[in-house]
């Protein structure tokens, strides 16, 4: 058994946008202190962290002195190259592990785990060119979804192909690159769950909750989802099963499809906390965030209870086309809390914050958090 890492300790963030930002505030809260490795300057992380380093990630000799400075590395979002963890663990204790790392940012790589391993997902094919994308077709059927194997996050390098015509216009766009034909899924709706694991092998989970999208991007999180118990059951052992498979060492959410005939399908692997969960850090007695700092220290996970039902409603860039928005507005709903990541230059959807609601029932919750984001900006068409 590995030693515990206490407070007064400095930790490691690779990466430094809203996801570290939270992890960082959890880690000062509980008297680490943390410092911040990515490209950038002034970041959501740097802002609250002891410091912020700006190099690239493929700077390696930089990534080691800074490893060697931390107790436990830990990233925040899974498109840091898996190089640049691997010269982190040379130093440090890199939690997840960088293998864990590898698999989740690459599409294709994730698919063929879910595939190996028994987990439920939907079909797909391998696409290298054009040929081998009507092939594809051939075996998956239209509709279908092509996805860039590498670095796609909130919808982006997804192609709904409808048609062979689609299947011509979307193969140019890949430019020679590797990507997944997955069968369309018609499901009933998102689900997801947030877990953690310990070094010990515990699990603990933040119950399964329902997402809402819009242009791709999640809009609201309801929780708990109002969904069958034994779904819900189900849910939480795939996602025990993918983190014990994967060994996860701290957060990790897994994105399902629930089908409309009751089926869930694994959607996405994201191996770290996750939008889904950002209601948590108001509305259950551990968030996410400290739970990721307790899994990668070493310490005992906590509880997750779910003080209240809740909802999340994202913030997105959009809401500052007419200038800054109400904030007194949403902060007149005694229920609701704001987060803001600090991020300077609004674009439309870039996550700029996020409203959390808490309520008697989701639904409510849900109402109330879309309510107060809409009063932020009244007449901008944010729904």
């Amino acid at each position: 058994m590995s030693q515990a890492i206490l407070p007064g300790a400095t930790l490691g963030v690779l990466g430094s946008g809203q996801l570290g930002r939270m992890f960082t505030i959890a880690a000062r809260r509980m008297g680490y202190r943390v410092i911040t490795f990515s490209p950038d300057s002034d970041t959501p992380t740097g802002q609250v962290a002891d410091e912020e380093i700006e190099s690239s990630y493929d700077d390696l000799d930089r990534v080691r002195e800074f490893a060697s400075r931390v107790a436990v590395v830990t990233f925040e979002f899974e498109n840091v190259p898996a190089a640049t963890a691997e010269a982190a663990s040379e130093k440090a204790p890199v939690r997840p592990k960088g293998s864990v790392l590898h698999t989740t940012q690459h599409r294709l790589r994730e698919k063929q785990f879910l595939k190996k391993n028994g987990f439920p997902h939907a079909p797909f094919e391998t696409v290298r060119d054009a040929a081998g994308l009507d092939q594809a077709i051939g075996r998956i059927g239209l509709p279908a979804v092509l996805k860039t194997a590498g670095f796609g996050y909130d919808g982006k390098g997804q192609t709904l192909l409808r048609s062979r015509a689609d299947a011509s216009a979307a193969i140019e766009r890949l430019n020679g690159g590797e990507a997944v034909l997955e069968a369309f899924v018609d499901f009933d709706r998102e689900v997801s769950v947030v877990a953690a694991r310990g070094q010990q092998g515990e699990f603990v989970h933040f119950g399964v909750v329902e997402n809402r999208h819009r242009r791709h991007i999640l809009d609201v999180t309801i929780a708990p989802a109002q969904i069958e118990p034994r779904t819900r059951d189900e849910a939480i052992e795939i996602t025990r099963a993918v983190l014990e498979t994967l060994e996860v060492v701290g957060v990790l959410c897994v994105e399902f499809f629930l089908t409309r005939s009751g089926k869930l399908l694994i959607n996405e692997l994201a191996p770290r906390p996750h939008n889904s969960g950002h209601f948590s850090f108001d509305a259950c007695l551990t968030s996410q965030f400290e739970q990721q700092l307790r899994a990668v220290c070493g310490l005992p996970l906590g509880s997750t209870e779910l003080l209240r039902p809740a909802a999340m409603a994202n913030l997105l860039g959009d809401l500052w086309e007419s200038g800054e928005p109400d904030w007194a507005a949403a902060c007149a709903f005694p229920n609701v809390k704001l987060h803001l990541y600090g991020k300077a230059e609004a674009r439309n959807g870039r996550k700029m914050g996020h409203l959390t609601a808490l309520a008697s029932g989701p639904e409510e919750a849900a109402r109330i958090a879309i309510e107060a984001r809409r009063a932020l900006a009244p007449h901008v068409s944010i729904l």
